[in-house]
């Protein structure tokens, strides 16, 4: 993965973890609570009404008439979208939708390894692309690893800076570029982190067998790999 979680600039991404960091991105820089209200073509991720359909007014798409949808959130928009526009072939948001409500949900949920180690998941992700990649890296390559904005980084590193995880050495022929490692106890909390991190992340996915699992991530992959081409985003 390029991030932790392949995420984008939003932070919801986790790049930290070699090759699926990055999560795709979703993360506020400051405020990790996801929006009130659903963009559109996602589905809510807000509270739901008696009969499990999502309060207020929906943002997101339905299902082309005669399909049968699964009964979460998202098929209760579906459903509604159907009946007001039944001429829409709305079956993208969909996939949209649930992806969206998905990363809403594990935000809201946080990763529970991190909160205990006192991290937000874009420092880990900082921490974890300097570990995976084995060098020194400058803010700006952690910038694109992470998926992040060069002020991102700066505060990161700054916060990481304080707290001994890592540390910066000038460049002897360039005086404004500064090279980042791992300290000693940096490179051990990721050690310690990243097993117990993936064991969460295993929980969390433990409703779907192992053969979907390689199926969905494969499809994830596959669009992701698509929208990374059409943005021109670095794999």
């Amino acid at each position: 993965m390029t991030t932790a979680d392949g995420r984008a600039e939003t932070d919801g991404t986790s790049a930290g973890r070699g090759g699926t960091e990055g999560a795709p991105a979703g993360r506020a820089e400051t405020d990790t609570t996801p929006p009130r209200r659903a963009e559109a073509g996602s589905a809510p991720a807000g509270p739901t009404e008696a009969d499990g359909s999502p309060a207020g007014r929906a943002e997101t798409g339905g299902a082309p008439a005669g399909r049968t949808a699964p009964g979460d959130t998202v098929a209760a928009v579906v459903r509604q979208w159907h009946t007001v526009r039944p001429d829409l072939d709305t079956g993208p948001m969909e996939v949209i939708g649930r992806v969206n409500r998905c990363a809403a949900l594990l935000q809201q949920a946080e990763d529970a390894p991190l909160r205990r180690a006192g991290l937000t998941r874009p420092e880990f992700d900082v921490l974890g692309t300097l570990r995976r990649t084995g060098h020194e890296l400058t803010p700006s390559e952690i910038a694109r690893e992470t998926f992040s904005s060069g002020a991102a980084v700066t505060k990161r590193l700054k916060q990481l800076t304080e707290r001994g995880l890592v540390e910066r050495r000038g460049d002897t022929r360039d005086r404004r570029v500064a090279h980042v490692r791992l300290t000693d106890e940096g490179r051990e909390l990721v050690d310690g982190i990243l097993p117990e991190q993936l064991a969460y992340e295993t929980t969390v996915l433990s409703g779907i067998d192992h053969g979907r699992r390689r199926e969905l991530a494969d499809l994830l992959g596959e669009l992701l790999g698509q929208l990374e081409g059409r943005l021109g985003l670095p794999r």
